[in-house]
């Protein structure tokens, strides 16, 4: 029995935020948009991210703002031209979530939870006041099949196969935009299985890495914690510690926040705001050294004076408690790296632990698996793609959010670049489909068939 055939002005394939951004935009110029995903509901990732408060956009500066995309700063900067922070806060509140600025000057919906927004954002695309409902179709695999139906009259058409509990399903639409996401979090839909598909077809892709990922420890000569912390410390925070390393270029990175002790390394927001060349150090020289400064605020003088003064009358792990204010944690992970730094489990001077506290080493040798990253860098090289996000080998075939090559920390920034992205795409294929439009009634109203060659 051959397979139901559905036509369609626009296929949407995918439906986190870059996806459906791009089919409100569709749904306002006019266009019959069908999305479809491999999930039971829309927003999976997007949901689940938004568990401890969903953090939409950032306050900062938009200069600023844009160079958190490091190398792409200039091509996601176009992006956040068109659509911006201010921009998300506004269209967010257009759906009825107010939003406020935090201390870090990351913005939230003040319920801090993502399932109202989606909800909002769901209704107004099912039914918007203007323009047409956007149509979902769950449960829907695409097989990586893209095939083109050439038209003399028309825009190159494509046939795809979605297949999900009712079998295959075939759909043949005008134009189609892919928002298929990375390969972080793959239990959510976003595997990169993509990748080989769109490679058969000479789209140019840059491999998938981790991104705002964990990373392994070395201490000394050794992998990993001893168990004697994994079994203490795993989970734990190390609140307001200063972080330094030199990248593989010879640049300096310093920087103050958080970031937790997990089973093999270190995570946290700290470590993601410098994941990315962390990671790409790692890739050059096969580990990297970093520095985490446990008392940034004290000077080394003052620290090495508390410790000369207080050390004859308390045992160590009293006096980095109670005199230096030093946590559970930090004393811990001081242990763990005192003998290796030493060499020798002699009391050290106050010198030494002073240097040691304000200068804590460890080395970093590997990401943590794709899989556990929170986004992924890497995907379908922007160079492949025109202003507009079409793929120059695929007329016709746009493309929006992670799964295109750039990277940023979070604090915002992932969730605003996929929405940016997601306009972008969905206006350039409007644009697109309303030019060949013209084309077509030109054509169709020339006498002879044809359009004019010139003056």
């Amino acid at each position: 029995m051959s397979s139901p055939i559905l036509h369609c002005q626009v296929a949407i394939i995918g439906a986190g935020p870059a996806g459906l951004m791009a089919a409100e935009v569709l749904s306002a110029a006019g266009l019959e948009v069908h999305v479809f995903d491999a999930m039971p509901s829309v927003g999976r990732k997007f949901l689940l991210a938004g568990i401890g408060g969903l953090n939409l956009t950032h306050a900062e500066p938009l200069p600023a703002f844009k160079a958190r995309y490091g190398p792409r700063a200039e091509v996601c900067g176009r992006w956040l031209d068109a659509f911006g922070p201010q921009a998300v806060r506004d269209w967010a509140a257009g759906l009825g979530i107010e939003t406020f600025v935090g201390s870090s000057q990351r913005v939230f919906p003040l319920e801090m939870k993502a399932a109202p927004l989606l909800r909002a954002w769901l209704q107004r695309l099912r039914h918007p006041a203007s323009g047409v409902p956007v149509r979902f179709h769950m449960r829907q695999r695409w097989d990586g099949q893209m095939q083109p139906l050439a038209s003399a009259t028309a825009a190159p058409a494509y046939r795809l196969h979605l297949h999900g509990p009712q079998g295959q399903t075939e759909v043949r639409a005008q134009a189609l935009l892919l928002a298929l996401g990375g390969a972080s979090w793959p239990k959510l839909g976003s595997d990169g299985a993509w990748m080989p598909w769109l490679a058969q077809h000479g789209v140019p892709l840059q491999p998938l890495r981790p991104s705002n990922c964990g990373f392994d420890v070395a201490v000394g000569a050794r992998l990993g914690w001893s168990a004697h912390l994994r079994e203490r410390c795993a989970g734990a925070a190390l609140k307001g510690v200063l972080l330094r390393f030199t990248d593989a270029s010879g640049q300096a990175f310093e920087r103050r926040g958080e970031c937790v002790l997990t089973e093999t390394g270190l995570e946290g927001s700290l470590i993601y705001a410098a994941s990315a060349r962390l990671r790409d150090t790692i890739e050059t020289t096969g580990r990297v050294r970093i520095e985490l400064d446990l008392k940034p605020d004290w000077s080394r003088s003052r620290l090495q004076a508390e410790l000369e003064r207080a050390r004859a009358r308390q045992s160590l792990g009293t006096l980095l408690r109670q005199r230096i204010g030093l946590g559970p944690t930090q004393v811990a992970l001081l242990h763990e790296v005192r003998p290796q730094a030493q060499g020798t489990d002699a009391a050290p001077s106050a010198a030494e632990l002073a240097a040691l506290i304000q200068g804590l080493q460890l080395d970093l040798v590997a990401t943590r698996p794709l899989a556990e990253a929170i986004s992924s860098a890497g995907g379908v090289a922007l160079e492949g793609l025109n202003e507009a996000l079409m793929l120059h080998r695929l007329p016709g075939v746009f493309c929006a959010g992670e799964m295109l090559d750039w990277e940023a920390p979070t604090g915002g920034y992932l969730l605003s670049a996929c929405l940016a992205s997601g306009r972008v795409a969905g206006l350039g294929l409007a644009a697109w489909l309303q030019a060949h439009e013209t084309a077509r009634a030109a054509t169709l109203s020339s006498p002879n068939g044809q359009t004019g060659t010139g003056a």
